[in-house]
C-alpha cells in the first residue's frame, strides 16, 4: 500500500545524516549528507527532505521558501543533538536546587574516578552553573529503630505515594526560595532541575518549589520526581539536571528545524526517536530520554529485519561508523538498562542496552613498545582519518583503504577544501610507510623480522577486530549466553568491511547485512512504534496480600498510556500496553525490570507471574536463586506502545540460477598476500544470487567486504546473508610476532575477565555479586602473573606471590583436581578477607602444571574480633579472622567442606573473637571461586586446541617480556631526566604515618639497561596495631605507579617488575612478622607506600593518602565505608575536589539507600572549599561528610593524614589534613584522633573532614592557563559492559 503523502525516516548522526524516504508512488529514496556543511545548509535533516521533494516533485518549497508540508505525511527523526550537547558541554543555563549540605552531592557523585591509572584526574563538568541549597528536609520515620525520642516527636508524619511513612523534619520557607530563584533568573539561568532527597515518596516540596519557579519565569522546570521517580538521590539528580539542561537546547533545535516549513509543520505528524527505542511526538521530546535517540533506530532496524528471519537464532547488532562502534543483544525484545551513564552523567530512564564498544573507522592505530594498538584514542570526524585530506592520523579506515578493502571511485567525493574531491589513497601510503619503517626499527633491534607495510596494515585490522570482539564476549557471557550461538546483524558504514572477520572471531557462523545496512538507523525509524511509558515507585512485598494494589497501579498507568496514544490518532485496536515490575530480593541492589509470564498460580497477579520471571531471568543471569528471601517490587511501570503499520515490502524477482556478474576485478590483501577480489553492485544482485570469497559487494551506502572462504548469498527480499567458512588458519609458531602478541594480549585478558562474569553470576554474597570486590588471573608454568582483571590496584600483582608460595609448599605434590586456598600475609595475601582459590592445570599426563588460574574474593565475614573481619584495633592475625597459607579447597575434585568449615570456625578459640557469622555465604561463593577458575581452564584449553601448548606458553611468556619493555623504557627515560636535572640517578624520599613510622624509599636506576633497585632500608619497625603491611601490598603499590607513570596500557603482569628490584627489610612494617595485625596496612599503609614512590619520582603532589575507613553498627548489623578527599596536582594539571585516589576506588553509598537501610541521616556531602594545597597548580578539596545516629552505635574510624599534611611539589603547598570529630547530642565537640572506636548515642554526629591534595609549582598571582596540550579524544564508551568494569574497578 502507497502512503498517501511522502514519509521520511532520518538519522542525524555525529558525522552523516542517514534519510530514507518512501514517496506516495511506493518508490524508495535513501540519502546522505554531511551533518555539519554550513557552506551549502543549516539544517542537513531539511535540507534532504527539500532535495528530495525537489528531485520528485520539482515543488519542494513554497514562495516564501519554506518547505512544502501539504505532500509530506510523517517525518521520523533520531538525533545526536543530545548526546553532543552533553559531550560538549553546550546546553542550557541552567541551575540545580538541592537539600542544604548536598551543593556539591552531583560533582561528587560517587566519588569514584573514571580512569584508575590517570593521575590527572578527569571527571566531566557539572551541567548546572549555579546551586541554590534549600534547608527542607524529610526523611524515613523508622519507627521501629528510631530512638531519637523527643527530637522526633517534633517532626510531621507524612506518607510517601509508596506508603512509606516519612518524617518532615524541617518544613520548606517559601520566601527564601523565592528570593533565591529571582536571583537566579536575574543573573539569567533559564531553567532550574529540583532535587530533594526522598522525593521520590514525597512529592509535595518539590513541587512547591517549581510553581515558585513557574511563577516567577523561569521557562523549564525539571522536578525530579517527574522525570524519574525512581530511588537514589545523585542519580535521580543527574537525571533531572540532564532534563533541564537538554530539554531547553532541543526544543532550540526543533524550533530552527520547523521553522524552515511551512507553518513550521503545524498539523504534520513528526516523531521523535526515544532512548528506549520508542518514537514520541516533538513536543513531548525532552532531553533525559533523548541520548541514546541516533543509535536506538538502528537496534529497531536490525531487530525488525533480522530475528527469525534466516535463522533462528538471537542476533548481535554490530554497529561500526566513522567515530564509534555499537554492539547490542536482541532475542525477541528489546534488551533494556534502567540507569546508565553517558559522558559522565548517569540518565535513570529505559534506554536500550547499546554498548558504544570502539572508535570505530576512526580509532587510531598506534605502536608502542612492542605493541599493536588499535584505539581507544579515535580521530574524529575532525581531522578523521589520514585519507580524509585533513593532516589525521593513521585510522583503521586507512588500514582498510590501503589493503584494497575501501574503493575510493565507489566512495562520495567529499574531501578536501572545496568537499569534492576522492579519498587520499597517496596521503594514507605515506603514513603507512612511515609506521611501518618505525616498526621494523624496533624489530631489528629486538632481533626479530621485519614486516611489509601490508602486513602491518593486516595486523592492525586483526588487533581492532580482537579489541571488538573482548567487549561481545562480555555482553553475552554476562547473561549466560554463548556469542557463537547467535547470527551478526552487521550495519554502519564501516561494519561490512569488519563483518567476516568479527564473525570468524567469535565463532558466529551466519552474518546477516540488510540491503540498506548503510543507514540503518534511519530505516530502523520508519519501522519504530510510538511509545509512551509511565511508571511510579513501590516498596511493598510481591506477595498475594499486595497483589490487589498492584494490579490496581497496573491499570491505572495502562489508562494513562492509552490515553495519551489515542490523543497522538492511535485507535485502540493499534494500542498495546505492556506491564512491567522492577524486583530484587531483599537484602539485595540488583533489581531486575520484569515483564510477567502467563499463569493462574498463587503467585500471579490478574496481570501474570512476575515472580517467576524473576526467578527464571535470575537463575539465567546469576546462576542460582534465593528461595527463602522476600521479593520487593521497587517500581511498577507499564510501557505503552502504538503500532506502526508498515508498509510490506515487495520481494524483487529471483536469479535463482543465474551468475552475477561482476563490475571488475581488483587486488586486495588477505593474510598470505593479495588476492583477485571480484566487484558487484548490490542493486545488480538478485534473490537466491551467490556471491562467493574473496568479493567485494558495493552499494551506494556501505562496503561488504567477502573474505576468502566465506559465501554470500541474496536473501528473497534482496539482503545479504554470509555464512563464514573455518578459513585458512596462519600458522603461528612460538617465534615472537608483534601482531600475534597484541591478540593473544586480548585473548588472555578475555580469559580473565570471562572469568570473573562466572563468579559474579554464581557468587551469592553483596561484596562480590554487588560490589564486585574480586579479581581473576591467569598465571604461567612459573607462576608468573599473565592477565588478570579487573584492575583494583591493591590486588595488582599481589596474587603472583600466592601462587609462586604455593609452588613452593607445595612442589611436586600437586595433582589434576586439585585446588588450594590461602590468604595468609606470609602467603602472598593483602589482607585475610581476600581469599584467593589457586587451581593448578595439567596436561595430557604431563607431572607438573602447565599453567595456573586463580580468583581472589572479598569475603564478607571470616571471624575475628568484629562483624566484617577488619577490626580497628587488632594487635594480632588471630584477631582479624580465619588465615590459610595452603589449604586443599579441592582434593582431587573432593570439596573439603568439613575440614573447611573447621577452620573457618577456628578464630572462635581466641578470646573475644568469633568464628565466620556467615558459614553459607563463605561456602558458596567459594565454590562460585572454584567454579570461574574451571571457566579459565576451559578457554585456555580451547586457545591450547587451537594454537597448540607450546605456542599458548610461549605468548605468556612474550607478553611479560613486553610489559617488562614498557616499564624499561620508561625507566631510561626518567633515568636521563633525573640526571639532566640533578647529576644523579638516584631518587630518595620518605613520608612518616601519623605515628611516626617513616616508609623510607631509595630508588637506584641504571638509565643503560632501564632497571631499577628499590630499596625501603629505612622504613620503621612492624608497629602495634594493624597498620603493618604485607609484602605484597608493597608489590601492588609499585606496579600501581610504575602503570600510571608509563602512561598508557601496557599488560600488567610480572614483567613489570622484571626490571625492579625490590628490597624490604624483614620485620618492618612493610614485611612484619606472621602473626603481626595487617587490616589496615590494606587500607592505609598502601597509600601511604603510593605517597613515597610518587615523591621519589617526582611525578606530582600527594593525594589524600588515606582511605578514610567507617565501621559502624550493631551486633545484628554493619555498615562500612570509604570516603573521598582530594587528588594531588601535577606538572600541567590541577587535583580533583571529593574524589577516590591510588589504590581504592569505592563507590560511596547513595544518601537515600543509607537513610532507608540504615538507622542514620547523612546531613551534609559536600567539598571543604579552600582546602586543596596552593601552587601554579592547586590541589583537590577535600570533602566533609556528616552522620547523625538514630539509635546506639559502636562507631570506628581508621584514618590517614590526620597529623601530617598531604605534601606538596615543586614549590606547591601542602593540601588539609583531615578531622575526625563527634559531635554530642548535647553540643560538645570531641576530636577522634586518626584511630578510634566509640560508642555513640541518638542524635550524636559524625564528621568527617577528609584531606585534601597538594599543590604544584610556585603558588602566582596571575592564574595558570588552564588549556593544557592538545589531547585526542576517546571514543565515548557507554553501556552494559561499561557500567560493569566501571563498577569493578570502583572497588
Amino acid at each position: 500500500m502507497s502512503p498517501p503523502g511522502f514519509q521520511f525516516a532520518i538519522d542525524r548522526g555525529g558525522t552523516f545524516t542517514d534519510v530514507f524516504a518512501r514517496c506516495p508512488n511506493g518508490k524508495v529514496r535513501v540519502m546522505k549528507l554531511l551533518s555539519v556543511d554550513p557552506q551549502n545548509y543549516d539544517d542537513a535533516p531539511r535540507e534532504a527532505i527539500r532535495r528530495i521533494l525537489q528531485e520528485e516533485t520539482g515543488n519542494a518549497v513554497d514562495k516564501d521558501g519554506k518547505v512544502n508540508t501539504s505532500i509530506i505525511e510523517s517525518i521520523r527523526m533520531g538525533t545526536t543533538v543530545a548526546t553532543n550537547a552533553l559531550l560538549e558541554r553546550k546546553g542550557a543555563k541552567m541551575a540545580l536546587v538541592i537539600n542544604k549540605g548536598f551543593k556539591d552531592l552531583l560533582l561528587i557523585g560517587n566519588q569514584a574516578r573514571p580512569n584508575i591509572f590517570q593521575l590527572d584526574i578527569k571527571r566531566p563538568d557539572v551541567l548546572y552553573s549555579d546551586v541554590i541549597e534549600v534547608d527542607c528536609r524529610v526523611i524515613p520515620a523508622m519507627d521501629d529503630r528510631c530512638q531519637l525520642g523527643d527530637l522526633k516527636s517534633q517532626w510531621r508524619p507524612v506518607t510517601g505515594i509508596t506508603g512509606e511513612k516519612m518524617l518532615i523534619m524541617k518544613e520548606l520557607d517559601e520566601d527564601a526560595v523565592r528570593r533565591d530563584l529571582m536571583r537566579l533568573r536575574e543573573k539569567g539561568i533559564e531553567s532550574v532541575a529540583v532535587v530533594l532527597a526522598h522525593s521520590y515518596t514525597y512529592h509535595e516540596h518539590e513541587i512547591r518549589i517549581g510553581k515558585i519557579a513557574e511563577e516567577i519565569g523561569f521557562p523549564l522546570v525539571s522536578l525530579s520526581h517527574a522525570v524519574t521517580a525512581m530511588v537514589r538521590l545523585a542519580p535521580r539528580g543527574y537525571t533531572a539536571a540532564a532534563d533541564a539542561y537538554l530539554t531547553p537546547h532541543i526544543q532550540r533545535y526543533l524550533r530552527g528545524f520547523a521553522r524552515g516549513f511551512k507553518d513550521e509543520l503545524k498539523g504534520t505528524n513528526v516523531l521523535f526517536m526515544q532512548s528506549d527505542g520508542g518514537l514520541t511526538p516533538m513536543d513531548l521530546f525532552n532531553g533525559s530520554r533523548a541520548i541514546l535517540s541516533g543509535p536506538a533506530g538502528g537496534v529497531v532496524g536490525y531487530a525488525m529485519t533480522s530475528y527469525q528471519k534466516e535463522t533462528g537464532l538471537p542476533v548481535i547488532g554490530f554497529d561500526m561508523g566513522g567515530t564509534s562502534t555499537d554492539v547490542s543483544r536482541y532475542a525477541g525484545a528489546l534488551e533494556h538498562v534502567h540507569e546508565a551513564t553517558t559522558a559522565g552523567v548517569t540518565i535513570q530512564a529505559p534506554q536500550l542496552d547499546i554498548n558504544t564498544v570502539a572508535a570505530g573507522g576512526g580509532s587510531m592505530l598506534t605502536f608502542r613498545s612492542g605493541l599493536f594498538a588499535a584505539g581507544p584514542e579515535s580521530a574524529s570526524a575532525h581531522p578523521g582519518p589520514a585519507c580524509y585530506r585533513k593532516g589525521g592520523p593513521l585510522t583503521v579506515t586507512d588500514a582498510n583503504l590501503l589493503l584494497g578493502r575501501l574503493l575510493p571511485e565507489y566512495f562520495p567525493k567529499i574531501f578536501g577544501p572545496n568537499e569534492n574531491e576522492p579519498l587520499d589513497k597517496e596521503a594514507t601510503i605515506t603514513a603507512f610507510k612511515k609506521m611501518t619503517n618505525e616498526i621494523n626499527s624496533f624489530l631489528k633491534a629486538d632481533g626479530g623480522k621485519e614486516m611489509t607495510m601490508e602486513e602491518v596494515a593486516m595486523g592492525f585490522l586483526n588487533v581492532a577486530n580482537e579489541a571488538m570482539c573482548r567487549p561481545i564476549n562480555a555482553l553475552t557471557t554476562a547473561r549466560g549466553h554463548d556469542a557463537a550461538r547467535h547470527a551478526l546483524a552487521c550495519f554502519g558504514g564501516a561494519g561490512g568491511q569488519h563483518a567476516c572477520a568479527v564473525a570468524r572471531t567469535l565463532g558466529v557462523a551466519t552474518v546477516l547485512l540488510h540491503k540498506y545496512a548503510g543507514i540503518l538507523s534511519a530505516y530502523g525509524m520508519a519501522l519504530a512504534h510510538v511509545v509512551h511509558e509511565a511508571q511510579q515507585p513501590s516498596g511493598c512485598v510481591y506477595a498475594p496480600n499486595n497483589f490487589q494494589d498492584i494490579d490496581r497501579q497496573l491499570d491505572v498507568l495502562a489508562a494513562v498510556c492509552r490515553d495519551k496514544l489515542r490523543k497522538q490518532g492511535f485507535s485502540d485496536a493499534r494500542i498495546q500496553t505492556e506491564p512491567y515490575l522492577h524486583l530484587r530480593y531483599v537484602g539485595t541492589d540488583c533489581a531486575l525490570m520484569v515483564s510477567a509470564v502467563p499463569a493462574t498460580s498463587k503467585r500471579a497477579t490478574q496481570h501474570g507471574d512476575f515472580y517467576t520471571a524473576f526467578v527464571t531471568r535470575y537463575q539465567t543471569e546469576f546462576g542460582f536463586t534465593l528461595a527463602d528471601r522476600d521479593v520487593i517490587v521497587d517500581d511498577i511501570r507499564v510501557r505503552g506502545i502504538g503500532l506502526s503499520e508498515v508498509a510490506e515490502e515487495t520481494a524483487p524477482p529471483s536469479g535463482k540460477g543465474t551468475t552475477p556478474v561482476p563490475e571488475k576485478t581488483v587486488k586486495v590483501y588477505f593474510e598470505g598476500g593479495y588476492q583477485d577480489t571480484a566487484v558487484y553492485l548490490l542493486d545488480k544482485l538478485r534473490p537466491d544470487q551467490a556471491v562467493p570469497g574473496p568479493a567485494i559487494i558495493m552499494d551506494s551506502l556501505s562496503t561488504v567486504l567477502v573474505e576468502p572462504d566465506c559465501r554470500a548469498e541474496i536473501t528473497k527480499l534482496g539482503d545479504i546473508k554470509i555464512t563464514i567458512g573455518s578459513g585458512q588458519p596462519k600458522r603461528i609458531t612460538t617465534v615472537l610476532e608483534p601482531i600475534q602478541l597484541s591478540i593473544f594480549s586480548h585473548r588472555f585478558m578475555s580469559i580473565a575477565e570471562q572469568m570473573g562474569r562466572v563468579l559474579q553470576r554464581t557468587s551469592i554474597s553483596v561484596n562480590i555479586k554487588e560490589r564486585l570486590d574480586f579479581s581473576c588471573a591467569l598465571f604461567g608454568p612459573d607462576g608468573g602473573l599473565v592477565s588478570n582483571a579487573p584492575h583494583i590496584p591493591v590486588h595488582l600483582g599481589a596474587m603472583q606471590e600466592t601462587v609462586q608460595y604455593q609452588m613452593k609448599v607445595r612442589g611436586d605434590s600437586l595433582k589434576p583436581g586439585d585446588v588450594l586456598l590461602a590468604n595468609h600475609p606470609k602467603a602472598g595475601g593483602s589482607h585475610l578477607p581476600d581469599l584467593t582459590v589457586i587451581t593448578p592445570v595439567f596436561h595430557n599426563g604431563r607431572g607438573r602444571p602447565i599453567f595456573f588460574v586463580a580468583s581472589r574474593g572479598h569475603h564478607a565475614d571470616i571471624g575475628g574480633l568484629t562483624p566484617g573481619s577488619m577490626p580497628p584495633h587488632s594487635v594480632s592475625l588471630k584477631q582479624e579472622g580465619a588465615a590459610f597459607k595452603s589449604f586443599l579447597l579441592v582434593d582431587g575434585g573432593k570439596f573439603n567442606e568439613k575440614e573447611l568449615t573447621a577452620e573457618l570456625m577456628k578464630p572462635g578459640e581466641e578470646e573475644g573473637c568469633s568464628g565466620t557469622r556467615n558459614l553459607a555465604d563463605n561456602l558458596s561463593d567459594l565454590k562460585a571461586q572454584v567454579a570461574a577458575n574451571q571457566r579459565g581452564i576451559q578457554l585456555v584449553g580451547e586457545l591450547i586446541g587451537h594454537y597448540g601448548l607450546d605456542v599458548v606458553q610461549a605468548y605468556m611468556a612474550h607478553i611479560q617480556k613486553n610489559a617488562e619493555i614498557a616499564v624499561r623504557d620508561m625507566l631510561k627515560e626518567i633515568a636521563s631526566k633525573t640526571y639532566a636535572s640533578t647529576g644523579s640517578t638516584v631518587l630518595k624520599a620518605v613520608e612518616y604515618l601519623d605515628n611516626g613510622t617513616p616508609i623510607a624509599l631509595s630508588v637506584t636506576i641504571d638509565k643503560d639497561t632501564g632497571t631499577a633497585l628499590c630499596d625501603f632500608t629505612g622504613t620503621g619497625v612492624e608497629v602495634w596495631g594493624n597498620l603493618n603491611s604485607p609484602r605484597a601490598i608493597t608489590l601492588s603499590a609499585l606496579i600501581y605507579c610504575l602503570r600510571c607513570m608509563v602512561g598508557h596500557d601496557v599488560p600488567l603482569n610480572q614483567g613489570c617488575l622484571n626490571p625492579v628490584q625490590v628490597v624490604i627489610p624483614p620485620g618492618s612494617i612493610l614485611d612484619p612478622s606472621e602473626g603481626a595485625a595487617v587490616v589496615g596496612g590494606n587500607v592505609l599503609t598502601s597509600q601511604r607506600i603510593v605517597d613515597v614512590v610518587l615523591k621519589a619520582f617526582q611525578v606530582c603532589a600527594a593525594s589524600q593518602g588515606c582511605m578514610n575507613n567507617l565501621t559502624l553498627g550493631e551486633d545484628d548489623w554493619g555498615y562500612y565505608e570509604t570516603v573521598a578527599g582530594g587528588s594531588g596536582a601535577g606538572p600541567g594539571w590541577h587535583g580533583s575536589g571529593g574524589v577516590h585516589t591510588h589504590m581504592t576506588n569505592t563507590r560511596i553509598t547513595d544518601v537515600e539507600i543509607v537513610e532507608r537501610r540504615y538507622p542514620m541521616l547523612v546531613a551534609e556531602f559536600s567539598l571543604r572549599p579552600h582546602t586543596g594545597g596552593r601552587g601554579r597548580w592547586r590541589g583537590g578539596d577535600g570533602t566533609r561528610r556528616a552522620l547523625v545516629f538514630r539509635r546506639p552505635v559502636r562507631l570506628s574510624v581508621l584514618t590517614e593524614r590526620r597529623a601530617f599534611q598531604p605534601y606538596g611539589m615543586n614549590g606547591g603547598e601542602p593540601g588539609e589534613r583531615g578531622l575526625n570529630l563527634l559531635q554530642r547530642v548535647d553540643g560538645r565537640v570531641i576530636n577522634l584522633g586518626g584511630k578510634a572506636s566509640v560508642e555513640a548515642y541518638p542524635g550524636d554526629k559524625y564528621i568527617m573532614n577528609s584531606p585534601a591534595g597538594g599543590g604544584y609549582g610556585q603558588p602566582s598571582d596571575s592564574p595558570p592557563d588552564d588549556s593544557c596540550a592538545e589531547r585526542r579524544s576517546g571514543f565515548l564508551e557507554r553501556g552494559s559492559v561499561y557500567e560493569y568494569r566501571s563498577a569493578q574497578e570502583s572497588v
